[in-house]
């Protein structure tokens, strides 16, 4: 019997629950089809910058008491935003499911915005952007986004310029708002112990103030790869070799998973295993395969010191090459393994069964069973495996280093290698 339910209301707002019946608490959150890729040039970081400004007061309540209403009931109330939606949340006990839809559904239709309020946060918001500028393992991911993507909004840093934010006024936010946060492009979500028709008659209730869906365009994403390095006094030299990946409705997605799980997925991947516990090059190492709903990346970080930079990028050039060739099975069966156990763990949390829930309807628009997932994860076998790292690695590459960077290859010489 499925545990989870979707409901669309009058409005196109979508209202979606996964009921956990051994649990005594609840997350729910609204899910909002506006990122930083649905921004034009000259406001970059308008999705991050409302998802600070609604917490900071409406007609009904000011910013301690948004904050203070969650917790007074132990609960935690947050946000998040991504280059194609952001997500307000609660996570509360499950007799106080219908305050944090009221405190939610407050600061989205009736934040008030405050020029006061927007001063401020703007300042918070440029502090942000600085630390990550002063972070070279955020840093780095942000400019490996924009070097492969240059020149259009998917790569773009989700955070803004500080230029950006300083620009971005009260009438852009609300401006912004009107136009992406309609209700059909809104998810209301819920997991935990929760009863689906409860939850659909808050929604009801609570969003009756949304503004009018309006069309939004979306420029799609354009991969193009290259070299970007900064020399800058670090300890480490940090470090992402990269390539063009798969969008999420790729048949070859699960394959890609499957792929980078081998290469850099834990402890016994191949990566790790010939670049730290082998040669000790590194501390940290691993792949990555960000997806979007049009395109996607791949990815491999590495963290390492000035003079093992020139020995460790053949290392890793060699592992991509041996995989091209074929994967063992015993190799494809402890990735495919690694991949089942870490989907069934994330099932014990409503945290994430909430998030997962809000995903799979923003980019499939149903709930994708647990049994339909682990079928496809079985079914990628080692033809799956070697015909994406063939396509994968025969895409120009991305190269991004900060830090010591004298010893660092040209992005000539890996895709020689790579060729």
């Amino acid at each position: 019997m499925t545990t989870v339910q979707v409901s669309t209301l009058e409005n196109g707002l979508r209202v979606a629950t996964d009921t956990m019946a051994s649990v005594e608490t609840v997350s729910v959150g609204v899910w909002v089809e506006a990122g930083s890729r649905f921004e034009p040039p000259a406001i970059s970081g308008a999705s991050h910058f409302l998802e600070h400004m609604v917490f900071k007061g409406t007609r009904r309540r000011d910013a301690r008491a948004i904050a203070e209403e969650i917790e007074s009931v132990g609960g935690h109330l947050n946000a998040h935003t991504s280059r194609e939606h952001t997500a307000f949340y609660a996570k509360v006990l499950k007799d106080d499911v219908a305050l944090a839809v009221d405190v939610i559904a407050d600061f989205l239709q009736n934040a008030t915005l405050d020029d006061v309020e927007l001063c401020r946060e703007r300042t918070v918001v440029i502090q942000e952007i600085m630390q990550s500028l002063d972070t070279p393992d955020d840093m780095i991911f942000d400019r490996f986004q924009e070097t492969a993507f240059p020149d259009q909004p998917l790569g773009r840093p989700v955070l803004g310029a500080p230029e950006h934010i300083e620009q971005i006024s009260r009438d852009v936010l609300l401006g912004y708002m009107r136009e992406h946060y309609g209700a059909p492009r809104m998810i209301v979500a819920a997991a935990g112990k929760i009863e689906h028709e409860a939850l659909v008659a808050l929604a009801r209730r609570a969003f009756n103030d949304l503004p009018k869906p309006t069309a939004v365009a979306r420029e799609h994403g354009r991969y193009r790869g290259g070299d970007w390095r900064l020399e800058r006094d670090l300890e480490q030299a940090h470090i992402i070799l990269g390539f063009k990946g798969v969008s999420y409705r790729d048949p070859d997605f699960y394959p890609l998973s499957v792929l980078t799980t081998v290469l850099g997925g834990g402890m016994s991947s191949r990566l790790f295993q010939e670049a730290r516990e082998k040669r000790g090059l590194v501390y940290n190492i691993y792949a990555f395969p960000p997806s979007y709903t049009d395109t996607g990346l791949f990815g491999i970080y590495a963290g390492t010191g000035e003079d093992e930079v020139a020995e460790l990028m053949p290392v890793i050039t060699d592992q991509l090459i041996s995989v091209r060739d074929g994967v063992p099975d015993e190799e494809l069966a402890r990735a495919r393994a690694q991949i089942r156990a870490s989907m069934l763990m994330s099932l014990e949390s409503t945290s994430a069964r909430c998030e997962q829930l809000a995903r799979q309807l923003m980019i499939f628009g149903r709930p994708i069973p647990v049994a339909e997932t682990m079928e496809r994860i079985e079914a990628v076998d080692g033809d799956a495996v070697r015909r994406v790292a063939q396509r994968i690695f025969s895409s120009p590459p991305t190269f991004a280093v900060l830090g010591p960077i004298g010893q660092a290859p040209s992005i000539d010489t890996i895709a020689a290698r790579l060729a």
